[in-house]
């Protein structure tokens, strides 16, 4: 039994090293492949490898090739685009077109502040000499179609019927004739009284009393007039003044006749010899 075993190990341990020799005759021929392989080529640092990098970029020629995946692919410098000169494409300048509408009218400005005196300019010529047979001319003559009655105060007569009025020199809103051509004038006033009442009136020239025209209590309307000539200057002023009502004082007149009338015109201008 002993004998046997022996035998058995004996036997294993001969093909053991049958069967390791050629390996170990292969490792070290694989050993000098290495070591010839370290000879042919070194595997760079990293550092090397950047730099192996840059130049290999730096000397790239268009004829090789290269994949997008390759961490050793070159940077490609972007191709400007082609300048084309715009003035050799410009034409010939063309017609006029036609003139647009008219835009609308814009918002008026504030009023700007005033200027600067201007300097005084020189003196103008002598004008032509005027007509020495020239004429002058003033006249009116008014109405009224209200009664009036007189108050407290003193009123001024006022007209609403406008029968002659050269030159507007009598003014309808406040009663009065104002005198532009100084001379001699002649006025006249008429008036119907109202029965049973006094009628009591003036004619004034600015703030005097020039005529008066006055009628007693009746139990008869009648027509009343004044006359008078007057020499007025420049600016002067003659109207109709009712009195202030101490009595009965009253004027009368309707819609349909007219009763009360004031007329006036020019004489003589003060510019006749």
């Amino acid at each position: 039994m002993g004998s046997s075993v022996r035998g058995f190990m004996l036997g294993c341990c001969l093909l053991l090293a049958i069967a390791w020799g050629p390996v170990q005759s292969l490792v070290p021929r694989l050993q000098e492949e290495q070591l010839e392989w370290g000879e042919t080529e070194e595997v760079p640092p990293p550092q090397d490898r950047m730099k192996g990098d840059k130049e290999t970029q730096e000397t790239y020629s268009p004829s090789q090739c290269y994949r997008c995946c390759d961490p050793n692919t070159p940077v490609y410098q972007a191709i400007p685009p082609p300048q084309i000169n715009i003035t050799i494409l410009k034409g010939d300048k063309g017609d006029r077109g036609d003139r647009g509408l008219q835009g609308k009218v814009g918002k008026a400005g504030a009023t700007g502040p005033r200027g600067h005196i201007g300097p005084k300019g020189q003196k103008g010529s002598i004008g032509s000499p005027g007509d020495p047979c020239k004429n002058h001319y003033a006249a009116f003559s008014v109405g009224r179609k209200k009664d009036l009655h007189s108050n407290d105060y003193f009123q001024p007569v006022l007209f609403d019927t406008e029968f002659v009025n050269l030159y507007k020199h009598f003014n309808m809103f406040t009663g009065k004739f104002y005198c532009y051509v100084p001379g001699i004038y002649f006025f006249s006033l008429n008036v119907h009284t109202w029965n049973q009442k006094e009628t009591y009136l003036h004619i004034m020239k600015n703030e005097e009393e020039m005529v008066i025209l006055y009628a007693q209590v009746s139990d008869r309307s009648i027509m009343q007039s004044q006359s008078l000539m007057l020499d007025l200057r420049e600016k002067d002023e003659v109207w109709v003044r009712l009195f202030k009502g101490e009595r009965e004082n009253a004027i009368f007149s309707d819609e349909f006749d007219t009763y009360i009338t004031f007329s006036g015109y020019l004489v003589k201008p003060a510019s006749e010899p």
